[in-house]
């Protein structure tokens, strides 16, 4: 988010430069290119063009979203902050309605609508203006004209960099303090962290295609050291480190409590307490997005009443604050087995709003957290662990339709992985039997519906997704998820509907090839994507599958791995393993996940000397069996190479 961090800074009170004094008088052509407009926009306010590039990189990755907000209201490859506008501009979204408990405790109350803020909105929500009052430009070109934006951002840039008393010099190692201010961050702690990536990306260097197709370039400057000693001129808030957070130390990390405390009638919320890893495995990180601002995500998780998860990121800076104990088992993923067997992660956006983006500062710290809770439990960096909250499958049949469905077809898993150390690579060659899931994300933009109104498509975006059918044409209906659709209905291209649909990083057994068409084995059925050779939308891979033993001609999947009925001790009812609607049928494969025992947490009182773990012998498997994963009994399947 643009912004310094004083009152008097954003607001321009302290030696504010005038538009004129601030850039050259001397008219200039307009740029053609991105490019262009970035080296012309430094030059004319003498900031360095690594800088503005680096700054612009980690707000928009150098994506003007055509014009519409981000998720705090930031406009434009420079983020330039206009909330009030952004707020009357943004519709509200949702993503499901399942029990984030997962087992019926309670219905969870929705997320309240988004409204504008009483009183005036703070300075860091609307730099916009200011960056109107420093170039001259109408606030309507810096919302939607590249170019104005990007030179509204380096005035922002340059004027922050004269109030803190420093030179408008060549020398990129110089604009550590303006770039700090830049954040919007209100904490020491947060605003280095953001300018610690700039400068990170400016020592690396970057290069990526825009979503308007532009090829643009960070030249990397590796020897730059910056003045991180200028800090301090910002006169930010210094946070004491809260020892209950369990962050890396690589990002900016509060303690922001969600409530433990009964509320009558044997009720309590909004978590469970436990001793995780002694008392159970943690298998999964579960990737969310909030569906509402950082604000809203914060009042709620501090709710008895409401649900709860581990951790919450900001879009504006990637700042995290933490509310539960990872050792404890928040109410988060509408499924009480994966609840008890993973750490959630609340990222602030809207899967509905494929322009109010995820930004790249989000995207780095939770990469950076991701990585930190992946080596203190032992979890793979691979998508059968690193899940999305729409990857997670329904308990029962009649929970699927609920289930959620975030963070959607606009998170970038590949981006992701790739900043996790994990990118999604080819491992095999085109007889390995699998095949992971790994579109272009810029240039891959197939269409959706329902973001705004239902059937009326979405804006054209970048997409980590790919549509599946029953042939292999463009023109064959979509394959049918009948515990979606009990009635046999077909799939559509809804944005929040998973039906039809496999995401970056999934790995599917091989079922069929025809030309530019592959088929992989789907919820119990042949399911064809588009894979040409010059541009894929997957690559070959090999691994372990799982099949029917041999003369069973169908299997059950379920959606939860719970122990066999002899496993309950008195006193804990035993747990129905029910099957969900789909069948894994002969001559089918589905790659292997990860193997568990069976295991059930019982905790229904607030005291958790009430709370039980219970094991079974029963062995299961998970697979990748739809968009979402799902468990098989080991005592049904075969497992084999996927190259055999």
């Amino acid at each position: 988010m643009v912004a310094v961090a004083s009152a008097a800074l954003l607001t321009g009170l302290v030696c504010a430069p005038s538009a004129t004094s601030a850039a050259s008088a001397t008219p200039r052509a307009t740029p053609d290119t991105l490019q262009e407009a970035f080296a012309a926009a430094a030059e004319e306010y003498r900031v360095p063009q690594s800088v503005l590039l680096g700054v612009a990189y980690l707000e928009s990755r150098w994506d003007g979203h055509r014009g519409a907000p981000s998720v705090t209201g930031g406009y434009g490859p420079m983020h330039l902050t206009d909330a009030r506008t952004a707020l009357a501009e943004t519709p509200h979204h949702s993503h499901g309605t399942e029990d984030p408990r997962g087992d019926a405790a309670r219905p969870a109350r929705p997320p309240a609508a988004e409204v504008p803020p009483p009183g005036e909105l703070p300075p860091r929500l609307r730099t916009l203006d200011r960056a109107a009052r420093l170039t001259g430009l109408p606030a309507d070109a810096l919302r939607r004209d590249e170019t104005a934006n990007v030179r509204g951002g380096a005035a922002l840039l340059a004027a922050t960099q004269r109030e803190l008393g420093l030179p408008l010099s060549r020398d990129p190692a110089d604009w550590y303090g303006a770039v700090a201010g830049y954040s919007g961050a209100d904490d020491a702690a947060t605003a280095a962290v953001f300018a610690d990536d700039v400068f990170a990306v400016i020592r690396a260097g970057e290069r990526r295609t825009t979503e308007a197709g532009e090829r643009m370039v960070l030249e990397a400057v590796p020897a730059v050291d910056p003045q991180r000693e200028q800090l301090s001129a910002l006169d930010l808030r210094v946070p004491r480190r809260d020892p209950r957070t369990e962050c890396p130390l690589s990002v900016a990390c509060e303690w922001i409590p969600a409530p433990y405390q009964e509320f009558g009638d044997g009720d309590y919320g909004n978590h469970d307490k436990g001793d995780r890893p002694v008392s159970q495995q943690v298998d999964y990180i579960i990737v969310h997005d909030t569906e509402g601002s950082w604000d809203t995500a914060i009042r709620l998780v501090q709710d008895p009443t409401y649900v709860s998860w581990h951790y919450t990121l900001r879009s504006a800076d990637g700042h995290v604050a933490q509310h539960v104990p990872t050792r404890d088992v928040p109410w988060h993923a509408g499924n009480w087995y994966v609840n008890a067997k993973s750490v959630g992660l609340e990222h602030e956006g809207f899967l509905a709003a494929p322009d109010a983006w995820y930004t790249e500062a989000m995207y780095r710290s939770s990469a950076r957290l991701v990585r930190y809770l992946a080596w203190k439990y032992d979890i793979p960096l691979d998508r059968q662990h690193i899940l999305g909250h729409d990857n997670v499958p329904g308990t029962l049949a009649t929970t699927i339709r609920g289930m959620h469905t975030d963070p959607g077809p606009y998170w970038d898993w590949q981006h992701y992985f790739t900043l996790l150390g994990a990118p999604f690579q080819r491992t095999a060659g085109r007889w390995g039997g699998l095949v992971t899931i790994r579109p272009d994300y810029a240039s891959h933009q197939p269409v959706y519906t329902g973001c705004g109104k239902p059937g009326v498509p979405c804006t054209a975006h970048g997409s980590g997704a790919v549509r599946l059918h029953t042939a292999p044409s463009a023109d064959a209906p979509l394959v049918k998820d009948i515990g979606l659709r009990p009635d046999g209905g077909a799939s559509t291209t809804g944005v929040n509907d998973t039906g039809a649909r496999a995401s970056t990083g999934q790995r599917y057994a091989v079922a069929d090839r025809a030309g530019e068409w592959t088929a992989v084995w789907y919820l119990g059925q042949k399911a064809w994507f588009h894979n040409p050779p010059r541009r894929p939308t997957a690559v070959d891979a090999r691994g372990l599958v799982v099949t029917p033993k041999e003369g069973r001609a169908e299997v059950p999947v379920y959606g939860r791995a719970y122990p066999e009925p002899a496993a309950y001790p008195k006193g804990v009812p035993v747990q129905p393993v029910s099957p969900l609607p789909y069948k894994l049928l002969a001559g089918q494969s589905y790659a292997l996940g990860l193997r568990t025992q069976g295991e059930y947490l019982w905790a229904t009182t607030f005291d958790p000397a009430g709370h039980a773990v219970v094991r079974g012998q029963e062995t299961y498997y998970q697979i990748q069996f739809g968009h979402r994963v799902a468990f098989v009994k080991a005592a049904d399947v075969d497992v084999r190479r996927s190259d055999r």
